[in-house]
């Protein structure tokens, strides 16, 4: 039972939206950003996540992870995680990267299960002509202690700014549990209106192996 549970939970995340870009930089000391993203696929599978940044020291981030989901057949699931992030090592002309290290709790209906999480980031800048980018590639694993199984993430993340408003995301998401390996395309355009002191993401997130459960996403940025 548990762990069928836990393969709901582990479902139902994987129609969660992805967080804002993490990647290795850190924030600035006393900054905070703040993403909140909202999805929903066609069958009414719904799911809204809330992630934070702070910075507490230029070498040390404060971050709380939080994503809830109910499937459309009424299974309610998440997870929740307060992370810090540190720098590993200088960055270089081959990139930056990061490392971090955090704990929190599970849950899928009745059943909770606390969790354990390590990450490794990297991360670079580059030009495209006159244009700037990005690449990240995320990694994490998550020691389920209550379900007795842990979750592989390998999260990568190209983008491009188009103009100074719009900018281009392309993410693919590797997640492996319980033997299985789950795939997901996102592309989205991000909007960062002159007037506005927040950033609009619009995309949707493509199961590889299961297209008819694509998501459609919206998520609301701030820094402050």
């Amino acid at each position: 039972a548990m762990r069928s549970a836990f393969c709901l939970t582990l479902l139902a995340c994987q129609l969660s939206p992805a967080d804002a870009p993490a990647g290795p930089w850190l924030r600035e000391e006393g900054t905070t950003f703040i993403s909140s993203s909202f999805s929903a696929t066609y069958f009414y599978d719904l799911s809204q996540s809330t992630y934070i940044e702070y910075g507490l020291r230029e070498t040390l981030t404060l971050g709380f992870d939080l994503n809830t989901a109910q499937s459309r057949f009424g299974q309610q699931s998440g997870h929740a995680t307060v992370f810090l992030r540190l720098p590993l090592g200088e960055p270089t002309e081959l990139g930056r990267w990061a490392y971090d290290i955090g704990a929190g709790a599970s849950w899928s209906g009745d059943l909770i299960s606390s969790h354990l999480r390590a990450g490794l980031s990297w991360g670079r800048g580059f030009t495209l002509g006159a244009r700037n980018g990005w690449l990240t590639v995320d990694t994490s694993a998550r020691w389920e202690f209550g379900f007795s199984q842990e979750v592989i993430k390998i999260d990568s993340t190209a983008g491009l700014d188009f103009t100074p408003v719009t900018t281009g995301m392309a993410q693919v998401f590797l997640t492996y549990t319980g033997g299985e390996t789950y795939a997901k395309f996102a592309p989205s355009i991000v909007l960062s209106p002159s007037f506005s002191k927040y950033r609009l993401q619009l995309g949707s997130e493509i199961p590889i192996d299961a297209p008819e459960n694509t998501a459609l996403t919206l998520s609301l940025w701030r820094e402050f």
